[in-house]
């Protein structure tokens, strides 16, 4: 079976936007982002609204880049870490753009892209906005503890940043087209640590990037980037592991992941790496778009995975199943 929708007519990402926090800003990647946020709260009463205006903030990014007007987009596909995707309901709800709310845990961005671009390949909507967020202290009060708590992290543990990205999608007009794309299957190896996601994750990534060389009849060689999102130091090591022990294919040379990326890992004290769903989206919005704009890159395989758990799913013993979708993002 094959998985990947490759189009016939590539749409291509017109505008992009990128909003970071704090500590993201202090980053080897600071200087690539659209607004470095100084107030994490962003002027808001509380963490989960902060996280929305953090959205809104790139999405409206995005289209001020575009030079549009917002009333010109079709529809918008957007999703967080919250309960009920709640962070994109509730930062969205005054733009009057039509809304779905997507969840796919950290493989968002890649999940929102993924869609929009069918959307717009196949003449569904003519211009589709994805994005995502993610906000360090909303998903440590919801999945781990309140900050005042003060718990210490273990070594495999990865911090969420307060992020988002954006990207504005059209049928042509761009400098960076979505050549194709691929839809996750969920994956379970049986991990139960939630201080471990690298673990949890990984496996779905081996799958789809396995998946998607194979039905493509290409190696990792012919990609410029293989970009994964985001396992961190710890998972990205057993991704490596997996593609060569199960498939017999060797990453090393070409890969490299949005967790690594966005801190200094000992400076910074983030251990295992980055994570959520606003690292991917931010790097990938900024860095990696402009790099491919500048044609100091060609070919991206972009491949954000997710942690299909939720607080619930924890407390009664669950596993945490993985999913990992994929885009191609090439340069015009």
């Amino acid at each position: 079976m094959n998985r990947v929708i490759k189009f016939k007519n590539p749409p291509t990402i017109v505008a992009t936007g990128s909003v970071v926090g704090k500590e993201e800003g202090e980053g080897p990647l600071a200087d690539e982002f659209d607004e470095v946020h100084e107030d994490v709260t962003f002027g808001e009463e509380s963490w989960e609204k902060a996280e929305s205006t953090l959205q809104k903030l790139a999405i409206e990014k995005a289209i001020e880049k575009w030079g549009r007007s917002k009333d010109e987009v079709s529809i918008l596909f957007a999703g967080d870490l919250l309960n009920q995707c709640t962070g994109s309901t509730f930062g969205n709800r005054d733009l009057s753009i039509p809304f779905v709310g997507m969840y796919g845990a950290c493989s968002t961005m890649a999940l929102t892209m993924a869609t929009a671009s069918v959307f717009v390949a196949s003449g569904v909507a003519k211009t589709a906005i994805a994005a995502t967020s993610s906000h360090f202290c909303s998903s440590e009060k919801q999945f781990r503890f309140p900050l005042e708590y003060g718990g210490q992290r273990t070594p495999t543990a990865q911090r969420t940043c307060t992020a988002a990205g954006a990207s504005v999608i059209e049928k042509s007009g761009g400098k960076v087209s979505v050549d194709s794309v691929i839809f996750g299957k969920i994956q379970d190896l049986g991990i139960t640590d939630a201080n471990n996601m690298g673990a949890a994750m990984a496996p779905a990534a081996a799958d789809t990037i396995f998946n998607f060389l194979s039905d493509t009849k290409t190696s990792p060689e012919d990609y410029d980037l293989i970009l994964t999102g985001d396992l961190g130091f710890v998972g990205s090591e057993l991704l490596s592991e997996l593609m060569k022990k199960d498939y017999n294919i060797d990453i090393s040379s070409v890969h490299n992941d949005c967790g690594k990326m966005m801190f200094y890992r000992e400076e910074q004290d983030v251990h295992a790496g980055g994570s959520g769903c606003g690292c991917a989206a931010s790097i990938v919005n900024s860095y990696i778009y402009r790099r491919i704009c500048e044609k100091e890159l060609n070919k991206v395989l972009f491949v954000a995975t997710g942690a299909l758990l939720s607080p619930t799913s924890t407390m009664q013993g669950e596993s945490i199943p993985g999913i990992a979708h994929g885009v191609l993002l090439k340069g015009i």
